[in-house]
């Protein structure tokens, strides 16, 4: 078929001027200098037709050709987007885990799943959760969700949001009091246990003195030794929720279930740039009794059950302290089964005192 003709002499043929045209529309830069005899046809056509005005071909700017391949490329930028993130969810998520990323909102049920892996990214002083999914937890007793109250057995709505709030009270003294956590005696938190109960009393006595697998304070509080362990920060995050029911004559049952993250150090910052989290998770049962049915005091609990897991807590002999492993003491601290710290999707495992068995954590 005919060709247009260049300066030179030269031709093109139709096939080379449909790639031009082609290139031109995706920015190429060689256009040729004159259009062929087919071009200057169609042009002239076009300049007859109504509403087209007498500018020539030259006038014609490729800014139309160049906003539709920014659109296609906006369009396959976000295909690419959609597609990783279909792909590989967690670590979408993981991006934005750092201390900008927005808060989760409350757990008011069981969740169905794990947490997503987050990027690997190392604690430091000023961002001790970072690559942690507690990053994005709320802080202290802001993490322990407390449910609406209504009346159960025999006790009224008012009465029931008071014991929630002090079963709430219970959690706080007992794994977030700064000096509990500092190995001091929790007072407060014991105030609030049923002296009636015999069980519970016989390990509070014993349990500060002479530890023991039995009897050890690890399993209702959280407390480190300042000789050899410090709190990074003043910050420690929690994420959990309290339920309730009726229970036995009439109580009220009410069954926390709390995740707390404690990043921490060495004491005598002989690592000081070791930073690790030391990660608990309790389930309590509490029953609030009816004094006419059972002993009890005004403004206290009965521990029906207690379990924990512990994460980076130390294994061996109970010594009634939290004993991170820092330096080449990780190694052999990981033993047993393994465990994901943050998954919260099944209840704790375990009976009374499930917190002996070391666990080795996929993440921490």
């Amino acid at each position: 078929m005919s060709a247009g003709t260049e300066p030179d002499g030269s031709s093109r043929s139709d096939e080379e001027w449909e790639r031009f045209l082609r290139e031109s529309v995706a920015g190429a830069a060689d256009a040729p200098k004159e259009p062929s005899a087919r071009a200057r046809e169609v042009a002239k056509r076009l300049r007859a037709e109504p509403g087209h005005g007498p500018e020539g071909w030259r006038s014609y700017t490729p800014a139309r050709p160049k906003r539709r391949t920014g659109w296609y490329a906006a369009g396959l930028l976000a295909s690419l987007v959609l597609l990783v993130v279909a792909l590989a969810p967690g670590r979408i998520v993981g991006l934005f885990a750092g201390a900008d990323a927005p808060p989760l909102a409350a757990e008011t049920a069981r969740p169905t799943q794990a947490p997503p892996v987050e990027v690997t990214q190392r604690p430091t002083r000023s961002e001790p959760f970072r690559g942690s999914p507690a990053a994005r937890w709320a802080s202290g007793a802001a993490g322990i969700n407390v449910p609406t109250a209504r009346a159960v057995g025999w006790m009224s709505a008012a009465e029931v949001e008071r014991a929630l709030a002090r079963s709430r009270d219970f959690l706080v003294t007992s794994g977030l009091d700064r000096g509990v956590l500092r190995g001091e005696r929790p007072e407060k938190a014991i105030a609030l246990i049923n002296p009636h109960q015999k069980d519970v009393q016989h390990l509070l006595h014993t349990a500060f003195r002479t530890p023991s697998a039995k009897n050890d304070p690890l399993l209702l509080f959280s407390r480190f030794q300042p000789s050899r362990t410090h709190l990074v920060g003043d910050v420690i995050k929690t994420r959990g929720r309290l339920t309730y029911q009726e229970g036995k004559r009439g109580a009220l049952q009410v069954t926390a279930d709390v995740t707390f993250v404690y990043p921490v150090t060495r004491a005598d910052e002989s690592g000081y740039d070791e930073i690790m989290r030391t990660i608990v998770r309790r389930e309590l049962v509490l029953s609030w009794d009816d004094p006419d049915k059972v002993i009890t005091e005004p403004g206290t609990f009965s521990i029906v059950s207690y379990k924990y897991d512990m994460t980076n807590g130390g294994c061996g002999a109970p010594t009634g302290y939290l004993t991170p492993p820092f330096g080449k003491d990780r190694q052999t601290d990981q033993a047993g089964p393994e465990s994901d710290p943050y998954d919260r999707s099944a209840p704790v495992a375990g009976g009374d005192s499930s917190g002996d068995e070391c666990r080795r954590a996929t993440r921490s």
